[in-house]
């Protein structure tokens, strides 16, 4: 697994990254003047919108005094001297966000002008650039064949542009290699996730959810410590065939190839009952997981998208104490 924990010496870092990452520059750069400028009016600053508020920090424990909040009242502690103590708590206002991401060979496809790959690298490099720029930090895992790479959280458009680096590198290598064996194991993704992520963060799990089975159940255990977002890539093809005739239709994980006629409504319609159940149990999973999701599909406008996750996502908050379920946004 390569890995970027050790940090190099800045000035040695800067020309590399110029001239290593100038696919990536564009990227963010088109992304800044299309996409961040937009969301800059539109969410009108309020960029905490896509999380539920900040954090707390126990800082330490004192006697109680009467004007108190008795819901800070330590009871094992006040239990053992005998006399009332309560929380002390410092804000804790840097945000860590890490992008868990799926960057298995069937990101790479896409039905019209883009794939999902390109929509998955688009949705990071708006999302790390709005919280770097309040000094939040933002990291990365990144999954091809296995876990590939692991980008600690720093803050800085610089940051940034490595993030964008690492996603356009692994785009190069997925096209020189072969097909891999077998489907995409995100079970192990987020078994890594669990283990990699020390402190409370916010998680956004960027996947097509294209998988082995048995992801659900270490999705649930990221829960239990963190914030977790299910960023659902999608394409419309992938729900509904249209009458093309016959037309061969690849496994973009394992290569496997097979042609079908879609000029017969018998195989259209059971192709989309298919993909319908598929649909419901995803929805299932991450709903009993505890997961809100925001699905893009590669016909999706982006900008559109993160404001109306955005503001489900503040609704949510102000009506927590009146509990229900997780939401699912489709773009």
């Amino acid at each position: 697994m390569k890995s970027w924990w050790r940090k190099a010496p800045e000035a040695a870092n800067d020309d590399r990254l110029a001239i290593e990452a100038g696919g990536a520059e564009r990227a963010l750069r088109r992304l800044e003047w299309t996409v961040i400028r937009r969301l800059d009016g539109l969410l009108q600053g309020d960029y905490r919108t896509l999380k539920r508020g900040t954090g707390l920090d126990l800082a330490d424990l004192r006697e109680y005094q009467h004007h108190d909040d008795v819901r800070h009242i330590d009871w094992n502690v006040t239990a053992r001297l005998q006399t009332p103590h309560v929380r002390v708590f410092t804000e804790d206002r840097e945000m860590a966000a890490w992008f868990v991401l799926d960057l298995s060979r069937s990101v790479d496809f896409g039905s019209g002008l883009k794939a999902k790959r390109e929509i998955s690298a688009g949705f990071v490099g708006v999302l790390a650039r709005l919280l770097t720029r309040h000094g939040n930090r933002v990291g990365a895992l990144v999954y091809g064949r296995d876990l590939e790479a692991v980008i600690p959280p720093r803050t800085g458009r610089r940051h940034v542009l490595h993030l964008l680096h690492a996603m356009e590198k692994r785009a190069h290598q997925a096209e020189a290699a072969p097909a891999q064996k077998g489907m995409t194991r995100l079970a192990d993704l987020l078994t890594s996730a669990a283990a990699l992520m020390p402190r409370r963060s916010t998680v956004f799990v960027v996947s097509d959810f294209l998988s082995e089975p048995g992801w659900e159940r270490p999705l649930g255990q990221l829960v239990q410590r963190h914030e977790v977002i299910a960023v659902r890539l999608f394409d419309p093809l992938e729900l509904e065939l249209p009458d093309l005739g016959l037309v061969p239709l690849r496994d973009a994980e394992t290569g496997e190839q097979l042609w079908v006629d879609t000029h017969d409504a018998g195989f259209r319609k059971r192709f989309a009952r298919l993909a319908a159940e598929r649909e419901t149990t995803l929805r299932e999973s991450l709903a009993r997981a505890g997961v809100d999701a925001l699905e893009l599909s590669t016909n999706d406008d982006l900008v559109e998208a993160i404001v109306r996750f955005a503001d489900l996502r503040k609704r949510r908050v102000r009506g927590v104490a009146a509990g229900g379920g997780k939401a699912v946004v489709a773009a």
